[in-house]
């Protein structure tokens, strides 16, 4: 089984599944509105204090990836701005039976990955390349995308706090700290408030940044292992500025210039 080999970055920007959610708690006889502020209410009792709602009640309404593949390196939103949540997962995972793809993310093991695990079971979604453990292939015995502690799946914020909960620290934080731009306009807490005002276009944008931070942190982390040395590093460093320079698209062209203004700082 030969496949092209490809890195593939990813981050999810969700919304509460309302009707989910109303069906689950018997909420029928209240509006959305009034739902999505009993339903906080509830959460809030059940974890004494984070109104975060349980994970398979997350609709996945935007996947950006960072696709590392051959010569190129590219940024992007799953689908148009009108694909369904099924549309989107199932974009993603054909990536996986397409390509040998590794993936990273920035606590996609805690968030990312089960929220996706939940959604496709709903949509019937079959991803048989993700789930295979060495049964149809036997390296994947050794070097899955399921086991915690292997790396065909890198999550950079459990790797990085040695899988201590008191260690992680935000992306944001990290990616500023390494003098890469950070979050770029709006953060995670007002998705909601911008889906609901049908600002799709500005929570693709949010979450393709994001995915670029990622990206550049795994960079620097395969710097750190000694998976590739400090020419090959600028080399992909190179290669991405001239991805984005290229891109035309206002907000990547805003990330490239706040990443160059950090730079000229720190010189």
């Amino acid at each position: 089984m030969y496949k092209e080999k490809a890195t593939l970055v990813f981050d999810i920007e969700t919304i509460p599944d309302i009707a989910k959610a109303k069906q689950i708690y018997h909420l029928d006889n209240l509006s959305d509105a009034e739902a999505f502020e009993a339903l906080k209410n509830m959460r809030r009792q059940e974890t004494g204090g984070s109104d975060f709602f349980r994970h398979h009640l997350h609709k996945v309404i935007c996947i950006s990836v960072v696709l590392r593949l051959g010569d190129t390196v590219r940024v992007w939103s799953l689908g148009d701005e009108n694909a369904s949540e099924a549309e989107m997962i199932k974009r993603f995972f054909t990536a996986i039976d397409k390509y040998d793809v590794s993936l990273v993310s920035w606590n996609g093991s805690g968030f990312d990955l089960p929220v996706l695990h939940y959604r496709a079971m709903l949509h019937e979604v079959t991803a048989p390349m993700y789930w295979e453990l060495g049964d149809h292939y036997k390296e994947f015995r050794y070097n899955n995308y399921i086991n915690r502690f292997h790396m065909r799946h890198v999550d950079l914020m459990d790797v990085l706090s040695l899988y201590q909960a008191r260690a992680t620290q935000p992306l944001d934080q990290i990616a500023s700290f390494l003098g890469f731009p950070g979050k770029m306009g709006m953060e995670g807490s007002q998705v909601y408030e911008a889906y609901l005002q049908g600002n799709i276009a500005d929570i693709r944008h949010y979450c393709e940044t994001d995915v670029l931070n990622t990206w550049l942190i795994y960079l620097r982390f395969q710097l750190m292992r000694g998976e590739i040395m400090k020419p090959d590093y600028q080399n992909e460093i190179i290669l991405l500025k001239n991805s984005l320079a290229s891109s035309a698209k206002p907000h990547l062209l805003a990330f490239l210039a706040a990443w160059q203004e950090q730079e000229a700082k720190s010189t």
